[in-house]
Protein backbone atom coordinates (compact mmCIF):
# COMPACT_ATOMS: atom_id res chain seq x y z
CA UNK A 1 0.00 0.00 0.00
CA UNK A 2 1.62 3.62 -0.39
CA UNK A 3 2.06 6.02 1.74
CA UNK A 4 0.25 9.40 2.13
CA UNK A 5 1.08 12.34 3.68
CA UNK A 6 -0.72 15.93 3.77
CA UNK A 7 1.71 17.97 2.43
CA UNK A 8 0.29 21.32 2.20
CA UNK A 9 -3.00 23.11 1.41
CA UNK A 10 -3.01 25.99 -0.93
CA UNK A 11 -6.17 28.55 -0.98
CA UNK A 12 -7.40 30.28 -3.97
CA UNK A 13 -6.97 34.32 -3.63
CA UNK A 14 -7.82 36.95 -5.90
CA UNK A 15 -4.12 38.71 -6.00
CA UNK A 16 -0.60 38.88 -4.97
CA UNK A 17 -1.51 41.86 -2.30
CA UNK A 18 -4.46 39.19 -1.04
CA UNK A 19 -1.77 36.25 -1.10
CA UNK A 20 1.14 37.88 0.94
CA UNK A 21 -1.74 39.37 3.62
CA UNK A 22 -2.54 35.96 4.30
CA UNK A 23 0.46 34.47 4.47
CA UNK A 24 1.58 37.53 7.22
CA UNK A 25 -1.50 36.27 9.27
CA UNK A 26 -0.22 32.70 9.50
CA UNK A 27 3.20 33.93 10.12
CA UNK A 28 2.16 36.17 12.99
CA UNK A 29 -0.48 33.61 14.04
CA UNK A 30 1.87 30.37 14.12
CA UNK A 31 5.55 31.50 13.20
CA UNK A 32 4.98 30.08 9.67
CA UNK A 33 7.57 31.79 7.27
CA UNK A 34 6.34 33.71 4.68
CA UNK A 35 8.34 32.71 1.07
CA UNK A 36 7.18 34.39 -2.16
CA UNK A 37 7.45 32.36 -5.59
CA UNK A 38 5.87 33.64 -8.80
CA UNK A 39 2.96 32.15 -8.65
CA UNK A 40 2.28 31.39 -5.18
CA UNK A 41 3.27 32.71 -1.43
CA UNK A 42 3.75 30.02 0.94
CA UNK A 43 3.47 29.95 4.77
CA UNK A 44 5.99 27.56 5.82
CA UNK A 45 5.26 24.40 3.91
CA UNK A 46 1.79 23.76 5.56
CA UNK A 47 -0.09 26.85 3.55
CA UNK A 48 0.05 27.86 0.04
CA UNK A 49 -1.41 30.84 -1.28
CA UNK A 50 -2.47 31.60 -4.53
CA UNK A 51 -1.61 34.95 -6.19
CA UNK A 52 -4.79 34.21 -8.49
CA UNK A 53 -8.07 31.39 -8.66
CA UNK A 54 -6.27 28.40 -9.22
CA UNK A 55 -7.60 24.82 -9.53
CA UNK A 56 -10.87 24.11 -7.54
CA UNK A 57 -13.36 25.95 -6.35
CA UNK A 58 -11.51 26.51 -3.23
CA UNK A 59 -8.01 25.51 -3.67
CA UNK A 60 -6.20 22.34 -3.50
CA UNK A 61 -4.76 20.01 -1.19
CA UNK A 62 -1.46 18.45 -1.87
CA UNK A 63 -0.99 14.43 -0.91
CA UNK A 64 2.69 13.98 -0.40
CA UNK A 65 3.61 10.30 -1.44
CA UNK A 66 7.71 8.43 -2.04
CA UNK A 67 6.16 6.84 -4.95
CA UNK A 68 3.30 8.81 -7.38
CA UNK A 69 3.38 5.91 -9.59
CA UNK A 70 2.51 3.33 -7.06
CA UNK A 71 -0.26 5.64 -5.34
CA UNK A 72 -1.75 6.68 -9.05
CA UNK A 73 -1.91 3.00 -9.32
CA UNK A 74 -3.08 1.94 -6.46
CA UNK A 75 -6.09 4.69 -6.87
CA UNK A 76 -6.85 3.54 -10.01
CA UNK A 77 -7.60 0.67 -9.13
CA UNK A 78 -9.69 2.02 -6.67
CA UNK A 79 -12.04 4.09 -9.32
CA UNK A 80 -10.40 7.58 -9.05
CA UNK A 81 -9.37 8.96 -12.49
CA UNK A 82 -6.48 11.71 -12.88
CA UNK A 83 -6.04 14.44 -15.25
CA UNK A 84 -3.27 13.46 -17.58
CA UNK A 85 -2.49 16.86 -18.83
CA UNK A 86 -2.33 18.07 -15.10
CA UNK A 87 0.79 15.38 -14.91
CA UNK A 88 4.58 17.37 -13.84
CA UNK A 89 7.88 15.08 -14.33
CA UNK A 90 10.90 15.08 -13.64
CA UNK A 91 13.72 15.32 -16.27
CA UNK A 92 14.47 11.93 -16.22
CA UNK A 93 10.78 11.26 -16.76
CA UNK A 94 9.44 9.90 -12.88
CA UNK A 95 6.07 11.88 -12.35
CA UNK A 96 6.07 14.16 -9.86
CA UNK A 97 2.91 15.34 -9.54
CA UNK A 98 -0.75 14.99 -10.81
CA UNK A 99 -3.97 16.05 -9.93
CA UNK A 100 -7.31 13.84 -9.19
CA UNK A 101 -9.93 14.25 -11.85
CA UNK A 102 -12.70 15.20 -9.33
CA UNK A 103 -12.49 17.78 -6.79
CA UNK A 104 -13.56 17.00 -3.36
CA UNK A 105 -15.78 19.44 -1.18
CA UNK A 106 -14.40 22.53 -3.58
CA UNK A 107 -11.35 21.59 -3.60
CA UNK A 108 -8.61 20.18 -6.28
CA UNK A 109 -6.72 17.15 -4.73
CA UNK A 110 -2.65 16.65 -5.99
CA UNK A 111 -0.72 13.58 -5.50
CA UNK A 112 3.35 15.09 -5.07
CA UNK A 113 6.07 13.07 -4.70
CA UNK A 114 8.01 13.72 -1.28
CA UNK A 115 11.24 11.70 0.33
CA UNK A 116 10.88 9.08 2.07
Amino acid sequence: MAEYTLAHVGINCENSEEALKNAALFEALFGLKVKEGNTSVFAGTAVELNKAPGRGKHGHIGIGTPDVEEAMAELTAKGFRFDPASAKRRPDGTLNAIYLSDEICGFAVHLMRTSK
